[in-house]
């Protein structure tokens, strides 16, 4: 049987408890803890008979890295998507995908919050290379506040033969990069469109830029020259979510 993961943290574990519960073998709580939210866990819990076990704070602080917040559980191990499960989400997807591409981001506390912002934003899925990038850990489950458990987090390990592949499925692909000429907020972003964000402090890498449709960049106003990862792959997913919801309700009032 494969080894336990401990998953922590009140989004992260309602998030399994609600969309996978049979991932979830038990479920342990600080002594003491008998808020509202302890009490949404305790019956999602009961609805899918994982049993729920009290355990001192010491002792949880010793299980895990991180503020656990008084939850953690015991669930069996992450699953990534491959390539493969990729194709088969696109093919049962209506209207126009948008994906997100991490070419080589390394932190797990900003796969967390890009994993976070592109569900929020609606992407189809998020993309990695398998070697030298962050996969699902519970820092990233923990940090994603949920979102870890409902959007697909696929790992290939060519990136640049993926892009190709995807490419000749009539996607767009559209990178950042500070030099670029193109300010983001003149690129349209409303067809099917796959957003690369480069590693921290590298950008993309050389075979990921060449495959490229467009390049475009973040205007910086004051005296710093770029943002988090996080926070810039959170702008751009946000100008794609604006720009589409704007021309559906411009669509909608042609009808």
């Amino acid at each position: 049987m494969s080894q336990l993961e401990k998953i922590y943290g009140i989004h992260a574990v309602e998030a399994l408890l609600r969309h996978h519960p049979k991932r979830v073998k038990q479920v342990w709580l600080a002594e003491g803890r008998s808020d509202p939210r302890v009490q949404t866990l305790i019956a999602l819990a009961d609805e899918s008979r994982v049993p729920v076990g009290n355990a001192e704070r010491r002792e949880m602080d010793v299980w895990v890295e991180g503020v656990h917040q008084g939850v953690v559980a015991d669930v069996s191990p992450s699953q990534v998507w491959g390539e493969a499960m990729l194709n088969e989400l696109l093919d049962r997807t209506e209207g126009a995908p948008l994906i997100l591409v991490l070419d080589g981001v390394t932190d797990p506390h900003n796969l967390g919050a890009c994993l976070r912002t592109a569900d929020a934003a609606g992407a189809l899925a998020v993309i990695v290379p398998k070697d030298k990038s962050a996969t699902l850990t519970p820092t990233v489950r923990k940090v994603a506040c949920g979102a870890a458990e409902v959007i697909p987090l696929v790992a290939v390990t060519n990136l640049a033969a993926t892009l190709k592949k995807l490419q000749q499925r009539g996607l767009w692909i559209v990178g950042t990069a500070g030099e670029a000429e193109q300010e983001l907020y003149e690129q349209d972003l409303t067809g099917p469109t796959i957003l690369i964000m480069g590693a921290e402090g590298k950008g993309m890498r050389r075979l990921t830029r060449e495959h490229c449709d467009y390049l475009v960049r973040l205007p910086m106003a004051g005296s710093v020259s770029s943002l988090n990862v996080s926070v810039a792959t959170g702008v751009c997913l946000f100008e794609a979510l604006r720009q589409r919801s704007v021309k559906a309700a411009s669509s909608s009032k042609k009808k």
